[in-house]
Order: C-alpha cells, then structure tokens, then sequence
C-alpha cells in the first residue's frame, strides 16, 4: 500500500498511476521472464544496436497507452515507442524505460527494472523503479520524500548517507566487465567496497536507501529514461545526480542520451567526487560536450 504525504499532492495523481503502472508493467516482465523467451536485435536511436525481448515491448505498450489517456498533453519519450518531436513543445514530458537493464534479464540474474520518470521543464520531478524479482519499488515526487516499499512492508521513508571519505564509502558498480579508464577511477579512489548491480535504477536506489554511497558512469551510453526516475528519487532521499563534470542534467532534449556521463552519490560526498574526477578526466581526454 502507498503511504501519502501531504507534500505529495502536487503529484499526487502522476505518482499514484506511475507506481500502478511500475507494478502491473513488472507483472509482465516475470511472465517472460519465468517462460522461454526470444532474444532480438534492434537498432536503437542512436543507431547503436541493442538486444530487445517482447517482454520490454508489452511492458512499454502498457506504460504508454495509460499515460497518453491520462495525461492527454504531456509528451512521452519511452525507449521502445518511436521518438517525434511532438515531446519537444511539451512543458511535462514522461520518460520511460520498461525494462532497465535487458541483459540481466537476459542473463536471468533478476537485476532489471521498470523505471518512469517525469520531468517539468526539464527538471526530474518524480521517479518510480521497480524490481519486480525482488519486489522492490522505489517512488518519489518533488517535496514528498523518497519511499521504499519492500514485499509486503510498509512504506518506509529513505535518507541518503552522509559519508565523504572514499575509504568508508561504498561504491555501486555494474555487473558487466569494466574498462579501464573504470578500474584507474575506482583504484585513485580507493573505496571501502563494491556492490554490483545490473539497472542503473537500482544502482542509484541503493545510494537513497544507504546500501552504497556514490555510482559513477563514465561513458555517454545512458539516456535520458535512465536517469530522469532515478533522479527524483536520489534527489528526495538527498542526494545528488549530475553529469561527471557537476553539471546538472536536462531532460526532453533533442538528444537522449547523458553525453558527459553521470556521477550519483549521497549529497555530502558529491563536490569531493567531482573535484577529484577532473584531473582523472583531463588524463582520459575528456572535455564536456
């Protein structure tokens, strides 16, 4: 059951239908997921090409088909739904990936989510990732807290950490081989420990909940639906998202994807993080674009 916070109610309807759809779209997912299912290609719009099941694409109809009958002039960027720039002229844009994290459900690891998020004039105001192996839902709206509703728990309210020491501090870090550039930013670093994790939902999710401390993504290959949800949710439990340069994130852009990568943490370590990332970045070559 959904806690209320009399803060909420700006958003009170979008966060009630979007975990409604985070929960009965993850019902889908496990459907394919416990059948033998088909693997595919598809060349997505950066023309990069990425495997895709039928179970992001009946999750993502789900999502959508809702949002568009109950929020008629908002504009929807979702990452199975063919992009226009109808969305480009919309102050309330949704963001949508069905199924964050595709090769972990592939692999069938359990690490995969649904994530919505919502943005307003450009700013993430409200986030929902669910894992549905897990059963695990993480929701915010702006000025309404972060909430966690773990199996048949009450919600409880999530707060980031407050940790600014790398020795003590624990990173979140993806399950898939890691490049180079990653291990000299992990090793300059020198954190305490590691957890790794498929979806960069669910990666970010931990920091809200204190299971980790920061998660780092060098390279431009997230997109926008990855991080809008996640945003609103680390931002309530107080903590930061930002571009590896500190830069804040814009959303509804002409271009999808996060070109200057992303830096996650909990708030207090975050300057310290993105400080001592520049030399590391001027090393690799990097220069915001």
């Amino acid at each position: 059951m959904m806690k209320a916070d009399k803060r909420d109610l700006e958003f009170a309807r979008e966060i009630q239908i979007a975990t409604e759809l985070a929960r009965a779209a993850g019902a889908v997912l496990l459907e394919h997921y416990y059948s033998p299912f088909l693997v595919e290609q598809k060349v997505n719009a950066l023309d990069e090409l990425e495997e895709v099941t039928a179970a992001d694409r009946e999750a993502n109809e789900l999502i959508v088909g809702r949002l568009q009958r109950e929020f008629p002039d908002d504009g929807i960027l979702a990452e199975e739904s063919v992009d226009s720039e109808h969305r480009l002229d919309r102050n309330r844009v949704w963001l949508i990936d069905p199924m964050d994290g595709t090769k972990n459900f592939i692999n069938r690891d359990g690490d995969f989510a649904v994530q919505i998020g919502l943005a307003v004039g450009g700013e993430s105001v409200l986030g929902v990732v669910y894992q549905p192996t897990r059963a695990t839902l993480y929701r915010a709206a702006r000025n309404g807290g972060a909430w966690i509703e773990a199996g048949e728990k009450t919600a409880a309210r999530m707060s980031v950490s407050n940790l600014s020491n790398p020795a003590e501090m624990v990173l979140a870090s993806s399950r898939s081989h890691r490049s180079p550039r990653m291990e000299r930013v992990v090793s300059a670093f020198g954190f305490k420990d590691e957890t790794r994790r498929g979806s960069v939902g669910v990666k970010i999710g931990l920091i809200a909940e204190q299971q980790a401390d920061l998660y780092l993504h060098l390279s431009p290959s997230t997109k926008q639906w990855d991080t809008c949800g996640p945003e609103a949710i680390l931002a309530e439990a107080g903590g930061r998202l930002t571009d590896l340069f500190g830069q804040p994130l814009r959303y509804n852009g002409v271009r999808i994807d996060n070109r200057n990568g992303i830096v996650a943490t909990n708030g207090a370590a975050h300057e310290m993080v993105t400080e001592n990332l520049k030399p590391l970045l001027r090393e690799f070559g990097r220069e915001p674009v």
